[in-house]
């Protein structure tokens, strides 16, 4: 078994972790963001990976530094979320599960731009971290298909499942080797946060658009000036109609019609369109996005 340093921050690196302690690896210390205050009574709350880690008994810093003084053979860095610098960079060797087919979509959202892509697959590369952005060596990689109707929230779980897998058997090999590290050959592309007024849905462009943009998460509309989050929705056919126009569930589109599934107008709870639609006493024909 390994004695592994672990650095990570949200839900899905404590997944992680979790399987590298019941696989029976030594963590020595574990790193995680500082506490933050959240909700809307500002209690102060750990991090996920905190969480797990005081539950299973492992010391944990706030310091990545401090990785350096364990005696770790390798780093492990899920989701961390903060910049690496040298001398931790050239104090250990650290690999990263990252939720990409590298050097396809490098950078802090790569699950939601391959959604919004439209791309037929993804996969998830263990990798070495370099100074660069994601553009380590990789020490493997698995493929998987992206589901037509997958949102970016559930593609992001089963990658890092799939890349739990791949870490923990590659682990196995630990003292010897993780397997080569290959360099990353192909087209690179930059998978950048998204930024709020992305997440807009414009009536003007295509359903299928609309429809990966749902799928993302936090997609949002205009319906008499409150905002509608749109949560889940499908394709339907394209209704004789201007793109914007809501009737019977199905927006008109640019190209093609989207119906709305589940609903969230602001300050109220998220449910089925049917629900709200008798709620609001929709018209015939609503309007939405203005």
């Amino acid at each position: 078994m390994a004695k592994l340093a672990f650095l990570g921050t949200p839900a899905v690196a404590a997944r992680v972790l979790s399987a590298l302690h019941a696989a029976g690896h030594e963590i020595p210390i574990v790193v995680s963001r500082p506490d933050r205050r959240r909700g809307r009574g500002g209690a102060v709350t750990p991090s996920p990976v905190k969480t797990v880690a005081l539950d299973l008994g492992l010391p944990v810093t706030e310091q990545p530094d401090d990785v350096l003084a364990t005696g770790a053979e390798l780093g492990v860095v899920v989701a961390y979320g903060r910049i690496l610098r040298p001398p931790v960079l050239g104090g250990i060797h650290l690999v990263n599960l990252h939720l990409s087919l590298l050097p396809r979509w490098r950078g802090a959202a790569p699950v939601e731009r391959a959604v919004l892509a439209g791309d037929p697959e993804t996969g998830v590369c263990l990798m070495t971290i370099d100074e660069g952005l994601d553009t380590g060596p990789v020490h493997g990689c698995v493929r998987t298909p992206i589901g037509p109707e997958e949102t970016a929230d559930e593609l992001r779980l089963r990658l890092v499942d799939l890349g739990t897998e791949l870490l923990v058997e590659r682990l196995s090999a630990l003292p010897g080797s993780l397997g080569p590290a290959v360099a990353q050959d192909g087209e690179a592309t930059v998978a950048a946060k998204l930024e709020p007024h992305e997440l807009e849905l414009d009536w003007s462009r295509p359903a299928v658009e609309l429809h990966r943009l749902v799928r993302v998460g936090r997609a949002h509309t205009i319906w008499q000036g409150k905002r509608l989050l749109v949560h889940r929705a499908r394709l339907a056919p394209a209704p004789a109609s201007p793109p914007g126009s809501l009737a019977d569930g199905v927006v008109a589109t640019g190209d093609g019609g989207l119906e709305l599934l589940e609903v969230q107008l602001e300050g109220r709870a998220a449910q089925q369109f049917g629900a709200f639609a008798r709620g609001a006493r929709l018209a015939a024909v609503e309007q939405v996005g203005t």
